[in-house]
């Protein structure tokens, strides 16, 4: 690999923390009543969104929607069975509850990513149905067209659930 493909590997996941970052600070600026600060934090993170989206189409990472489709199980499954798996087992010896419950959490959602992206995968065609996905915003997990009573991974209540169309 040469030394630009690394940069730009190294840059695409630099720029991604940010927004998510400042994405989190804008959230906890408007929680705190600054919503000028919250807003320059969500223009800093649209910014590092078009800076990463830049990087990536550099590093040839975007294909057809098949070989997204395809990446994206491939990425889920090794996460829920190598990362999280490693990550679960350090912070379960060391004692780190808070993060342990948050790899868990992530590691359980991640396998079922990969189900959904494998299904959309297997019948993908442009006039497939269309419906909802909805994402539980304590641990993430989704579920297509409706939103469970309880959520299944966390049990946090499903009307608390983000629709995404």
């Amino acid at each position: 690999m040469s030394k630009t493909t690394d940069n730009l590997q190294e840059a695409f996941a630099g720029e991604s923390q940010a927004n998510r970052k400042y994405l989190a600070f804008a959230k906890k600026a408007d929680e705190e009543g600054y919503a000028q600060a919250a807003r320059m934090f969500r223009a800093a993170a649209e910014a590092e969104t078009v800076h990463a989206h830049a990087h990536l189409r550099a590093l040839k990472g975007v294909g057809s929607t098949a070989e997204n489709l395809k990446s994206a199980v491939d990425g889920e499954t090794h996460e829920f069975k190598n990362m999280y798996p490693a990550m679960i087992a350090a912070a379960e010896a060391e004692g780190e509850k808070e993060a342990l419950r948050s790899f868990k959490f992530a590691n359980e959602v991640e396998e079922i990513h990969a189900k959904l992206y494998q299904k959309l995968l297997d019948g993908l065609s442009k006039d497939m149905a269309q419906y909802p996905y909805w994402v539980c915003p304590v641990c993430g997990y989704t579920v297509e067209k409706e939103y469970p009573e309880r959520c299944p991974v966390c049990n946090a209540k499903g009307d608390r659930f983000i629709k995404i169309d």
